[in-house]
Formats: C-alpha cells, structure tokens, sequence
C-alpha cells in the first residue's frame, strides 16, 4: 500500500469533549434525569399561557356567591314581601328622582350661563345702527379741527380717538379739556352735534374716545375692558404738552357716565382728574333690569353674582371726592330720573351739584335751553371764575345739595 493511501483512509471519529457539547447533544442528556427533564418543560412554557384549571375554579366560585346572594334575597322576599317592594319601589324613585334634580340642576346651570354671556348683547351696542362699527363721522367732517389717535389699552387693545382742540394755542393751554365718553350704541360720530355745542360754547377742548368693539377701534367690549380703554385716554391727555392737565373733566353720558364714576372713584382721581360730569346715567345694571323688566321676571331675582356687567355706580359714586355735577332729564324714559337723585344723594364729593331739565329726553337733553350754560357755570364754580348766581331759563332746576326739594 503506498503512502498516499494511507494518507487517505479515514480515521474513526473521535468523541467530543464534554466542554465543547453542541446544543443538539444536550436534550440527550437531559432525557437521563426526569426530574430536570420536567422543570425544563416548565421554565420553557410560553408567555401568556392561561392556567384553565385556575380560571375554571374562579368561575366556579363567582356562580357559587352568585347562587347565595340570589337564594338569601329570594328568602327575604319570602318573608318580607311588602317591605321588600317598598323598598324596591323607594330605589327605584331615588334613582329618576336624582336624575330628574340632576338634569334641572344642569338646565338652570346652562340657562344661567347662556344669560351671563347674553347681558353683553343687551349692554353694549356697537352695531346700532347697522353701519356703526363701518362709517365712523369725523369731525373734521363738521369744521372741528382735529387729530386722528391710535391708542392702546392695557392690554394692548388698539383704539380709535380723536383730539378736538381750540386753534388759539393759549386758549387751548388754559381751557378745560373734557374726556367724552359716550353711551352704549354706535360711535363718537353720532355725537358731533354735541362736541360741536362744548367746543363753541364752553370753548373747550374734547378727546373723543370709542370704546373697543365700538367704530373703528379693535377688540370686544366689557366693563372691565371699557375701564382699561378710558384709563388709557385719561393717561394719554396727562401726555400731552398743549394743554392744562390739571382741567381734565371727565363726562360721561349714559354708559359713559358708569365709566367715568370708576375713573372718579380711584384713590388718585384728585391728582387726575378736576371734575366729573355724567348724564342720564344709571345706579347699576341690576337696578336698570328691574327697572326695565317685569316684577315678576325671575332675572330681576338673580343675584348680583349672575351679572356679567354690573356698573355699581351707586356704590363707587361714594368714594367720589372730586366735583361732580349729575344732568338729568326728566322725559327720560329709558334711565329713569330718580337714579340720577339717587347718584346725586350719594355722591362722596364735597361739591356736587345736580341739574334737571324738564324737556331732558335720554339722548336729547343737550338740546334744551340753558344746557350749555349749566355745564359752564359749574365749570366756572370748580375754577373759582363763577362770580353771580346762575340764571336758566323756565324748566331748568339747579340743585346745590341733594336735601333741597326735587
């Protein structure tokens, strides 16, 4: 035999080490030793694997309560059948009465809510008329001389104003200069014949203002936003160098006058502000509800905490120390004229006068006779420049403290 036959006859296989057994060697062993074998198949078993016999013994347990509590009811009834409907019958109403509360409870809720959103429609008018919040009159459209103002709120509401000033530079400086601020519908436009009237007769200077959500000024109006937006008109007059500061007047007609009671109730209104001047204004939006409703209209009931929009001037007109004068007309038939008394009554300010006109309308009082003159005599008597008693015609009454006779 050559060598190169030996070289390729086979050599027999050699065993393997017990440390290089391959995977399929060791179920072999595993076989040999039952008890290992039977552990293995446990620690192998799938995850998730339901124990039937567990689940099966749970279920039979559940039927088996289940089947006392149904044979202890079944014996109750037996022996206390009566008293057992009742009772029954007492859940039974429990249950729908709960549920009939529960959902009145939630209608009132609801209703309640409807209304506290809805008193922004019938406070605030910016849509009347329809053109309001489009066509807004300047007053340079009436021969006022004038300057168009952007200002910004507190909150950075952008608003629309306007500057009325005298053209004589030292009238202008030594003059009143009154922030009007005007009612609930429309924008200062519609309020031209009246600024045209304080201009020419009283010789003033007016910053028209339109609240936000009203003309062209932006945002939605409310009584804390209608604040911010008279807050910041007041603060921009003490800006500017051309005219006197310290005879900033304040009036305020309507709704106006609401927001100018609040800037005449802060504890600075003496270093701001000189006088104030409102005009068939109310005492408060809830006293304007019962006023304009039904007695028996349950929203005259609510409490004061359902009024999104309140306008408490009847209480803050208490901490009013600058001088105040209240303009009523007493053919008003939207404010009635005794809130005016009522405003003049409790009104904190040492000098405070009230003027009545018999032929006052609401939105026409400016009209009547001695109007003008009214408003400048008090203006005259703030300044120390009144020197005679006042003279008005028939139908005017002057009132200097709320104790003479009405």
């Amino acid at each position: 035999m050559s060598v190169n036959d030996e070289e390729k006859k086979p050599s027999a296989p050699t065993p393997p080490a017990a440390h290089e057994m391959n995977e399929d060697t060791q179920p072999l062993l595993l076989d040999h030793n039952p008890h290992l074998h039977h552990h293995h198949h446990h620690a192998m078993q799938p995850v998730g694997v339901v124990d039937l016999e567990a689940d099966s013994k749970r279920k039979i347990r559940a039927i088996a309560i289940i089947g006392m509590i149904a044979v202890l009811v079944a014996g109750v009834l037996r022996r206390f059948p009566v008293i057992s409907c009742c009772t029954a019958l007492a859940l039974v109403l429990l249950f729908f009465l709960y549920s009939a509360i529960a959902s009145f409870a939630l209608f009132i809720a609801s209703l309640l809510g409807v209304l506290y959103n809805a008193s922004d429609q019938a406070v605030f008018c910016p849509d009347y008329p329809p053109d309001a919040r489009q066509c807004v009159m300047l007053p340079s459209s009436v021969g006022l001389p004038s300057e168009n103002l952007r200002l910004y709120a507190a909150d950075n509401t952008r608003l629309h104003a306007v500057f009325v000033g005298q053209t004589d530079p030292v009238l202008r400086l030594n003059t009143y200069t009154i922030l009007y601020l005007h009612g609930n519908a429309g924008n200062f436009g519609h309020r031209l014949a009246n600024v045209c009237g304080l201009f020419n007769r009283i010789k003033c200077n007016v910053l028209l203002l339109e609240y936000r959500g009203y003309g062209f000024s932006s945002g939605h109006p409310s009584e804390a936003g209608l604040y911010q937006d008279a807050t910041a008109a007041l603060n921009y007059l003490h800006t500017r160098q051309d005219i006197d500061v310290n005879k900033i007047v304040v009036f305020g007609r309507s709704l106006g006058g609401g927001v100018g009671i609040e800037l005449a109730s802060r504890s600075n209104a003496r270093q701001e502000l000189r006088a104030l001047i409102v005009e068939n204004t109310f005492t408060s939006i809830p006293d304007m509800a019962k006023a304009l409703l039904p007695k028996n209209n349950f929203i005259t009931k609510l409490p004061l905490c359902c009024y999104k929009n309140q306008f408490l001037s009847r209480l803050k007109i208490l901490r009013t120390a600058v001088p105040t004068l209240i303009v009523s007309g007493l053919r008003d038939t939207l404010v009635p004229p005794h809130m005016s008394v009522q405003l003049h009554q409790a009104c904190g300010a040492h000098h405070k006068r009230l003027v009545r006109f018999s032929h006052g309308t609401h939105n026409d009082t400016w009209r009547c006779p001695g109007y003008y003159s009214a408003l400048k005599y008090f203006l005259d008597e703030v300044t120390g420049g009144a020197q005679v008693s006042p003279v008005f015609p028939p139908g005017v009454t002057w009132l200097r403290d709320a104790a003479q006779n009405l």
